[in-house]
């Protein structure tokens, strides 16, 4: 078959705009809000064998999570694929991500030609196991992470598997929320499949099935010619995850990264073994992070589908870190994901230091908090943080206050955290003094504190990076280190350990300080006027401009004493 390039394009976005309008349809009959509001999904359409073909405003991390477990669908029921029918897989084990994430897959037909799956992951309020929410860090193995669905029909022939729907509903603390985002899942997809049929009556199944060969092809083909105008080379670059919350012993992330011609490889040996807790990532999801930080210095107008993955090839050890064998716990691998995407960003910054930041900071944290209210309600609220900051960067400072980077992640408003839970936030904002001091300094770390109001509160912990914050660049430095605390209403106070659980009453006070973002290129070659600016907007103290940058800086003018300012850094190249 002819291809014809501009119908190829048209094709493409409307898959995309199909992807699109199944995130539309989450938002409008979710229940949860870490589904309506943080948007913490991703939808997708892949053809018969089960590639990614089309993916709408989904995130980064996703770009490779939907594919593998689809294929073990596909393994399972090769042959007992009807019209109809939904699957639905959330065992890391079988392609998944971690328990709380359930993926479903509807397949469309033209006739009895199996054609595309409408695919979409959600990650879910609760999946049961030891501890609420699905993601403890102190899990030991998958048996105490929750209900794990291995690839099965949810939906044969149109109609709901109610054994499926009840096995669910049992199992979850919060079922009414979860089966609620479950049936908001089916609606996605069932809105997909007329979707999906509307293009395949315009275009016929067997043209659809050839353009979006094709489209895998040319993005292919793409990605190779943007891969191979970046700089060849090889680059190492390893990162470092404090502990895992069961041993004091740090986990070494190592990356070699290669660019040859029209390929990237990214060899993680030498990495440190998988852990007894549940940071691990799965291996699948430690190729989607590789994906998504590669993503980063290609086109962004490229198209999102298996054609991109096909030059990009990742080594990893089974029983590391980065490929646990089982039955190593997954439902913390938040951590690590950031972490796996830093190190490749760190990898890629030595082969393109014009182009390449310091390390964000922040996004490690998640504090979650269960319970029942005053009226005997259970709450459930994981306040994974949303807002970070970036490194500094060739092109100026990093940003404060930014989105997660690497995701679509969106930022839950306080009003409706409070309207949901018993609890107060007393502070959110930024933390002077945090960024990582350079010429260009890394964007500030960001502070969240919440007040408990009822008591008997499980609070369970995922932070880092208070052992080996953000990393800077070229002579920038690394950003503040984070840390948490909890305020006793008694007075009393402590630091939890940085990855775990304990229990607050009311009034007592739980505060998160996430780390700053870290600098690039040396901090006395900042601009004295932009280090003012600095303490004028009250982002850098009097204290901190003099010690980190070398400015003198009078507090009752606010104004540079440029005398001082010379012969302070004057002195230090002295000394350097």
């Amino acid at each position: 078959m002819a291809i014809n390039p501009i119908k190829r394009d048209i094709i493409r976005n409307a898959l995309a705009t199909v992807a699109d309008n199944m995130i539309v349809t989450v938002v409008q009959t979710a229940r949860s809000p870490i589904v309506k509001n943080k948007l913490d999904f991703s939808t997708a359409i892949c053809t018969a064998e089960g590639d990614l073909a089309g993916q709408g405003l989904a995130l980064p991390a996703h770009l490779g999570a939907i594919m593998p477990p689809l294929k073990a669908v596909i393994e399972d029921f090769r042959g007992d694929i009807n019209p109809g029918d939904v699957f639905i897989n959330n065992d890391p084990y079988r392609g998944g991500s971690h328990l709380i994430d359930i993926f479903m897959f509807q397949p469309v037909f033209e006739g009895d030609d199996l054609i595309a799956f409408a695919s979409i992951i959600i990650h879910h309020t609760d999946i049961g196991g030891r501890v609420a929410g699905g993601q403890a860090s102190d899990n030991s193995e998958i048996y105490q992470e929750g209900l794990r669905i291995p690839p099965l029909k949810i939906v044969a022939a149109g109609k709901n598997n109610e054994t499926v729907f009840k096995i669910i509903e049992a199992n979850v603390r919060m079922p009414q929320r979860v089966i609620g985002d479950v049936l908001a899942q089916l609606a996605s997809l069932r809105l997909a499949e007329k979707e999906m049929q509307k293009l395949i009556a315009e275009h016929g199944g067997e043209e659809l099935t050839a353009y979006m060969a094709d489209l895998i092809d040319h993005t292919e083909k793409l990605t190779r010619a943007a891969i191979a105008k970046l700089p060849d080379g090889v680059a190492e670059f390893e990162d470092v995850i404090d502990d895992d919350g069961v041993s004091d012993d740090p986990i070494n992330i190592k990356c070699k990264l290669t660019i040859d011609g029209d390929e990237v490889t990214a060899d993680f040996t030498g990495t440190s073994p998988q852990t007894k807790s549940s940071i691990n990532p799965n291996v699948e999801f430690t190729q989607s992070c590789v994906y998504a930080a590669v993503r980063t210095v290609l086109d962004p107008l490229h198209p999102n589908n298996f054609g991109f993955h096909k030059p990009i090839n990742i080594v990893t050890e089974p029983g590391s870190f980065v490929h646990p064998v089982f039955p190593a716990a997954f439902a913390a691998r938040g951590l690590a994901s950031h972490r796996v995407r830093q190190v490749v960003l760190g990898a890629m910054a030595k082969l393109m230091p014009e182009r390449m930041p310091a390390c964000y900071g922040g996004s490690e944290c998640m504090v979650g908090f269960y319970g029942k209210d005053a009226d005997g309600n259970m709450f459930l609220c994981n306040e994974g943080q949303n807002t970070t900051s970036l490194g500094g960067g060739p092109f100026g400072d990093g940003q404060d206050g930014a989105a997660f980077p690497l995701s679509n992640v969106a930022n839950t408003p306080i009003e409706l955290l409070e309207a949901e839970n018993p609890l107060l936030v007393e502070e959110y904002g930024f933390l002077p003094d945090t960024g990582g001091p350079g010429r260009h300094r890394g964007g500030l770390g960001v502070v969240k504190q919440w007040r408990a109001l009822a008591d008997d509160t499980s609070v369970q912990l995922r932070s880092d990076r208070y052992k080996s914050p953000p990393w800077g660049l070229w002579g920038g430095l690394a950003g503040a280190p984070g840390r948490v605390t909890v305020k006793r209403r008694n007075g009393d106070s402590f630091s939890p350990p940085s990855k775990g659980r304990f229990r607050v009453d009311k009034d007592d006070v739980v505060r998160a300080e996430m780390p700053g973002a870290g600098g690039f290129e040396p901090a006395f070659d900042r601009a004295p006027a932009a280090v003012l600016d600095d303490v004028v907007q009250e982002k850098m103290s009097v204290e901190h401009a003099r010690a980190a940058y070398g400015v003198v800086i009078d507090p009752e003018t606010q104004s540079i004493d440029e005398a001082a300012t010379a012969d302070l850094r004057a002195a230090s190249a002295r000394s350097a």
